[in-house]
């Protein structure tokens, strides 16, 4: 028995990275999947990674909200329903500082994470409303929207993830009283395309050690976060909405920091790149 036994659940951007850590450990609880990318090619080699009936691939533009509502209908037709929906879908500005940013750059960040996290959970509310059903949405948080966490060099990631908090919250609070849980999720530093050092900006290379550092540092498996999504899309958080959880938390931020230097000299430190 899995925890997600009889779960289905869509995962935007779940074709690499985070997204495919999660859908991967869904599937491992019993769970059927969504997995979703804008690129057909993605999604294909995705799904054959998956055991034969237990992920469908959908082709979707995150910032579409058409293509968000067509994505429930499919999923619904696929496997009958939907019980979770998250918001994964995610992108980040190149290293650069505001004034030597690309305009288009740093709005199409805005229209991925933030706009596409409103039109995933506006699509997936609406469903739940209207089929009547007692359903969840995960959002994912990050770097810029814990306090203190400030976000240099890129300003439109932070600040789409400052937002994402602020929207979970409020529309946690708008559904309050409907069964339906709208919950954020953390999933803390991880080593994807997103934060790679490939061809840097020159900002990045200047601050090159310190990025690597820092990554070595509190760089941690996806698996982390995709464990944390289960235990949010689990009964756990039945008549619960509002629930915030980290894979970077400060016990886990604490734990890293000293067992560095023993991780260091170990040569234990994982620099894959998921």
């Amino acid at each position: 028995m899995g925890m997600l036994d009889h779960t289905v659940a869509v995962i935007t951007g779940s074709t690499r990275g985070i997204g495919k850590a999660i859908a991967r450990e869904f599937v491992r609880e019993g769970a059927k999947v969504v997995i979703t990318s804008s690129s057909y090619a993605n999604v294909q080699a995705a799904v054959a990674e998956f055991p034969p009936g237990t992920v469908h691939g959908c082709v979707c533009n995150v910032v579409s909200m058409a293509d968000m509502e067509q994505l429930i209908l499919e999923a619904t037709g696929k496997f009958g329903k939907v019980d979770c929906f998250i918001n994964n879908a995610g992108i980040s500005d190149p290293f650069r500082s505001i004034t030597e940013s690309d305009p288009d750059e740093w709005g199409k960040v805005i229209d991925t994470n933030l706009k596409g996290t409103y039109n995933g959970s506006r699509a997936a509310i609406s469903y739940f409303l209207r089929e009547n059903r007692k359903g969840k949405v995960i959002n994912m948080s990050g770097s810029g929207s814990d306090k203190g966490s400030n976000t240099p060099w890129i300003s439109a990631y932070g600040s789409t993830k400052a937002a994402i908090a602020r929207f979970t919250y409020a529309v946690a609070e708008e559904y309050r009283h409907t069964g339906i849980s709208v919950m954020l999720l953390h999933p803390g530093l991880v080593r994807t395309g997103m934060v790679s050092a490939d061809n840097p900006t020159i900002e990045l290379s200047r601050q090159l050690a310190t990025f690597n550092t820092i990554l070595d540092i509190f760089a941690q498996p996806p698996s982390v976060a995709a464990r944390l999504a289960v235990k949010l899309a689990s009964s756990w958080s039945d008549s619960k909405t509002g629930i915030y959880l980290s894979a970077l938390n400060g016990r886990r931020k604490k734990g890293l920091l000293l067992t560095y230097p023993f991780r260091k000299i170990m040569n234990r430190i994982d620099r894959r790149t998921y």
